[in-house]
């Protein structure tokens, strides 16, 4: 369950990447960027040919189809149909594809800010008329074999979907859904539990203070923590004022206290009706058993009303406006001087019209993305700021569109040179166009991304049409993706001025035009605490002392509610023995270009060539490593050969589906003090532009430039802001790195890649004066890394393509100079391990192609204990225990006991009872069994609750039906479809080949009851293992007194 505020789809800069999926919060996807996805099969066309009968006014099931349309582009055919009695409208997308989805959304348009809509979408899952019990949702997480389930709250709709590739499944999870949005109980104790509440900070002592508690309470302070949200959130209140998005619909923490439960109710009533109501399906299950069993189990029970829901247009402006709003100091910020933020958003279109946002997306993709665009020449390269504002570029998630352009980490005194840098730079664009080579390029992303399958089209599809049908748009035009990109070529054939008029009608002579700052306030959090402690005054001195008795006793009540063992049989579930036995093997086959070893994997990538190169950091000096996450990141972008890093980028752009570096750690698969450590070089493209791909990559690994330090100041200041802005999104990750520090020898190397320290280092790095040390550094890496000696590669294409691709690596691995002096491994121990997983025990060192681990038999695990003091209202809280590898016999029962302790202990005692948004325990492939809890009001207390939770499950607190239930959460994650691109890589990657896998899995379906009790005793009891703590927050004065934390 998330928060999807609308203008936050802008804090990552407009990219082609479809959707991110996180524990925390979804991103919302950008208009264009569904685009991305393409069927299993191309054998079958089943699903696709069966929808083209349907014919327009045809009866079923209480529906009217309205519209049968062919999208051949996306392998789809696209059903719309009515239903007749209540007029809720309904999609559904034939494709052969068997991750099937379903989604229903609900126009949500609050006028206040009290979160009335999140709230609502947490509490209806909570129980219903079939499903009484407390937590369906949560519970069914456990009884299916889902790939999805989750709920969003956008700025004016809601949505809840979800996928899975079994059709009995399907009709489970739909039964649950419908039921829960149409009926659910809408308990007080839920409100209570999800929204707000008064409580007791014990609630069993009733002279304990009074304090607000709340899931979605909490949830929205630790959102409003991270600025760039704050920011975008602002943006948003301030462009639109007349209507709903003057609100914050996941809820302003001081007014979520004026929700009453009443309120509460009414609004469901209001709002969650069919005839405000838009259902979605896609995938190759029949459409008439979806009708069917929608008719039957909900909307048979309804008559049409006449939701009052529709949002009117912004009043348009006829005078420009400028806000200024306060944030709180990033102790993380590269430079402590420069924290203010700008920015000029403009007021777009109606979203509807989807021509016209999709000609406005292109623009702002022209006019943002890339080295090549003009803001980023005027703005970026002025190096008056570290990057782009949280918000950039064309925000098409709400009724009108918006577009907008600022930067980020600048002095106060920069602000107005900013808005001046703008209005020139509109002017510019005005003036001198586009070249056409981008535009070329900016067509070409969207083939590439046309011809790229992934695993969750369905959901993609679902997010990308959500806003225009919300709005009564066609969803259908939205994806006619050809006929838009033949339209708009059109339009520019006819009028080469095309675009630049644009520019000026929406940007030069649009007067309806917001200009926000934001500074940093030193006392802000201090401000807001006061504030939450006004409010909280104002409430508890309201109380009669009746009302105060009645407060503890409902906290009882609730305590009580929370503690009680609960009855799910009301809920349909799978059976363990409806998972399938065994895993269908993918077919790969080994070769070489030259001496480097390569895996061939066919699959149908529908005209896309896929590569991958492992480059081994074994001989690369200690002192060198710790700048290997700047240097993946800088590589493809400072240039190479005789073009500079612009002409490179354009390169990238109209040849490939993206270039990338990035470090890797592998941890062995047999045991805890081996790992593997690497660079993994990635990259995609069209068949017909593999030669192009290849010569990019000879180049970058060949002639890389390294003497631009005006350039690299650029990436290093945009790098080191997204690390810092990263962090209340991802603390629990920071916490989980940092707390498995040491306790394996790859735990160090890890928290310097991906952790604390990394954002560390890459502030020190930004606020260097003269970036030429890093600079020199970068050959000294480039030598030890890019030679073939150290070197893999993996090609996945078509059968047909295989062999050009193959002489294409060959050719490329030829260009790669090799370096004359035998370069040795700087950590002595270095274990051999045969790339092909059929060779076995006959391998011996340097017998055949190899992957080259690091072995440390000298290695210690010892416990740390480490507080990060960050100005956060919230704690992100983890524990890591040094447990057993992959192929171990007990990883299997510590990975059921894993997800048995988060749902039937821990969810309880973090979520429900502490109020944390999410909490957990995982079993990671390094082999740590890892503790953790988000955005949590709490931090000792959850440390005591993991320990709790260690003695639940020591003492086998747990029945049969539990453990089946956490072996059918466990194999959705095993079992979760592998797209063409990415089958055979974790075989490439971490040496696991599918012969493993199954191993793995037929000892998940042999993990019992006394193998869980044994794995509990055994590795996670006090003094048994080795284990680490790891807390980012607020101040603790507790932890500040005790020496046995560090304190960072």
């Amino acid at each position: 369950m998330s928060y999807r505020p609308s203008s936050v789809s802008n804090w990552y800069r407009y990219v082609s990447t479809m959707f991110r999926q996180t524990t925390g919060l979804l991103k919302q996807p950008r208009y264009l960027s569904f685009l991305g996805q393409k069927p299993w099969r191309f054998n079958s066309s089943s699903a696709k040919e069966r929808a083209l009968l349907y014919k327009a006014g045809e009866k079923i099931h209480g529906f009217t189809v309205n519209q049968v349309t062919d999208v051949p582009d996306l392998f789809l055919t696209a059903v719309k149909l009515t239903h007749d009695n209540t007029g809720a409208r309904y999609l559904h997308v034939a494709r052969d594809d068997s991750n099937n989805l379903f989604s229903v959304q609900f126009r949500t348009t609050p006028m206040d800010s009290t979160g009335v809509p999140h709230i609502l979408e947490h509490t209806v899952l909570c129980g219903s008329e079939k499903f009484p019990c407390r937590d369906p949702f949560f519970k069914m997480l456990n009884r299916s074999l889902s790939t999805f389930m989750n709920a969003f709250t956008a700025s004016d709709y809601t949505m809840y979907p979800f996928s899975t590739q079994n059709g009995k499944d399907f009709q489970n999870l739909l039964s649950v859904y419908l039921d829960a949005v149409f009926f659910p109980c809408l308990r007080e104790l839920d409100f209570w539990q999800e929204g707000w509440r008064l409580e007791h900070e014990n609630p069993t002592d009733p002279n304990a203070p009074l304090v607000f508690k709340g899931v979605v309470f909490n949830e929205m302070k630790g959102s409003f923590t991270d600025n760039e949200r704050l920011y975008a959130q602002h943006l948003q209140n301030k462009l639109y004022p007349d209507h709903t998005y003057s609100v914050v619909s996941g809820g302003e923490p001081l007014d979520i206290p004026e929700l009453s439960w009443e309120q509460l109710k009414q609004f469901h009533a209001t709002h969650y009706h069919p005839s405000n109501a838009r259902f979605f399906t896609y995938g190759n299950l029949p459409l008439e058993q979806h009708l069917k069993q929608i008719q039957e189990e909900a909307l048979s029970r309804f008559q049409r009303t006449e939701p009052q829901t529709a949002v009117p247009p912004q009043t348009h402006w006829s005078n420009p406006r400028e806000h200024h709003v306060t944030c709180g100091p990033d102790s993380l910020a590269p430079d402590p001087s420069k924290q203010n933020t700008v920015c000029v958003s403009y007021l777009l279109g109606d979203i509807t019209d989807t021509f016209e946002a999709f000609t406005l997306n292109l623009l702002s993709s022209l006019m943002v993305t890339g080295p090549n665009s003009p803001f980023y020449k005027a703005l970026i390269e002025a190096k008056i700021g570290t990057d782009f504002s949280s918000v950039v570029g064309f925000d098409g998630s709400i009724k009108e569109a918006s577009f907008s352009v600022g930067m980020q980490g600048i002095a106060e005194k920069d602000i107005e040179t900013v808005k001046e840098i703008i209005f020139r730079t509109v002017n510019e664009v005005i003036a001198n166009g586009f070249e056409e080579e981008r535009i070329e390029a900016l067509l070409h992303k969207i083939e590439i991304q046309m011809k790229h399958q992934s695993t969750s089209f369905g959901l993609s599809l679902a997010s990308y049409i959500a806003t225009c049908w919300n709005h009564d748009g066609d969803p259908v035009e939205v994806l006619k993706i050809s006929d838009k990109v033949t339209r708009f070529r059109q339009c520019l054939q006819d009028n080469p001025h095309f675009l630049q008029e644009k520019v000026k009608l929406y940007f030069k002579d649009n007067p309806h035009r917001l200009t926000l700052s934001m500074s940093p306030d030193e006392s802000y959090f201090e401000k807001q605490a006061k504030a939450e402690d006004e409010k909280l005054k104002q409430k508890v001195s309201a109380l009669s002392e009746e009302d105060k008795k009645l407060i503890y006793e409902k906290g009882l009540q609730l305590m009580a509610a929370q503690s009680a063992t609960q009855d799910a049989s009301c809920l349909p579930a799978l059976k363990v023995s409806d998972i399938q036995p065994t895993i269908p093997f993918t077919p790969v086959e080994m070769g070489n270009a030259g001496d480097v070893p390569v895996q061939y994997c066919a699959q149908p990538t529908n005209g896309m060539v896929y590569f991958r190169a492992m480059c081994s950091l074994n001989t690369l000096p200690e002192e060198l490593k710790i700048y290997v996450p700047l240097f993946c990141n800088v590589i493809t972008k400072l240039g190479c050969g005789v073009m500079d890093y612009r002409q490179q980028s354009q390169q990238i752009e109209l040849k490939t589906g993206g270039m990338s570096v990035s470090p890797q750690i592998i941890p062995d698969a047999t045991d805890l003090d081996v790992y593997e450590q690497g660079v993994l070089l990635s990259s995609s493209s069209l068949e017909r532009n593999v030669p192009d791909m290849m010569r990019l990559w000879s180049e970058i690994i060949n002639t890389a430039c390294f003497d631009d330090e005006e350039r690299l100041r650029v990436l290093v200041m945009m790098s080191a802001q997204e690390l810092a802005n990263g962090i209340p999104d991802s603390g629990h990750t920071y916490a989980m790195i940092r707390a498995a520090r040491n306790l394996t020898p790859a735990g160090d190397l890890q928290e310097t890649f991906d952790g604390m320290d990394q954002v560390n280092i890459m502030k020190r790095i930004a606020e260097m004066s003269n970036l030429t040390p890093i600079l020199r550094k970068f050959p000294r890496i480039k030598k030890h890394l890019f030679n073939p000696e150290n070197m893999r590669c993996a090609v996945n294409a078509t059968p047909q393509m295989m062999s050009e691709a193959s002489l294409e690596v060959e050719k490329l691995m030829n260009l790669i100079a090799r370096k004359k002096k035998e370069r040795k491994h700087v950590q002595p121990n270095i274990i051999e391990k045969p790339l092909d997983p059929l060779v076995g025990s006959s391998f011996s060192p340097g017998s055949g192609p190899s992957r080259k681990l690091i072995s440390d038999p000298t290695f210690k695990p010892c416990q740390m204990k480490t507080y990060f003091q960050l100005p956060f209202p919230v704690n992100y809280v983890s524990e890591c225990i040094r447990a057993v590898p992959f192929a171990d016999q007990d990883y299997a029962s510590l990975q059921i006991l894993a997800r048995l302790m988060t749902a039937k202990f821990l969810h309880g005692e973090i979520r429900e009872k502490g109020g944390a948004y999410g909490g957990g325990a995982r079993m990671g492939q390094g082999g740590l069994f890892a503790f953790y809890s988000y955005r949590d009001p709490n931090s000792i207390t959850t440390l005591t609750a993991f320990r709790k939770g260690v003695e639940w499950a020591k003492a086998g607190k747990f029945t049969q039906q539990d453990i089946d239930e956490a072996k059918l959460s466990v194999f959705s994650a095993v079992d979760a479809p592998i797209a063409p691109s990415n089958k055979g890589i974790s075989q490439f990657l971490n040496g696991i080949p599918d012969e493993m896998k199954q191993k793995h899995r037929e000892q998940l379906f042999a993990v019992t009851h006394k193998s869980l009790v044994e794995v509990a005793n055994k590795y996670l009891g006090i003094g048994q293992s080795t284990c680490g703590l790891a807390i980012l927050g607020p101040p603790n004065e507790s932890i500040n007194k005790n020496p046995s934390w560090v304190v960072r």
